[in-house]
């Protein structure tokens, strides 16, 4: 079992190569608008998903 999880931990040359093939792909001027975008991604997920935690009230 701790053999499959090795594998699947990405290391350290694994993220230069992500790093430089997302570089490649999309640009230098492009990333941090699709930083921005992922992060107020996850944002209204976070929102949403407390939202639904609420007990709601009935009317």
């Amino acid at each position: 079992m701790i053999t499959t999880s090795i594998f699947l931990a990405p290391g350290p040359w694994q993220i230069v190569l992500i790093v430089v093939v997302v570089l490649l792909l999309f640009g230098g001027k492009k990333i941090p608008e699709l930083m921005r975008g992922l992060g107020s991604g996850i944002k209204e997920f976070k929102d949403a998903s407390k939202e639904d935690n609420k007990p709601q009230e009935k009317e």
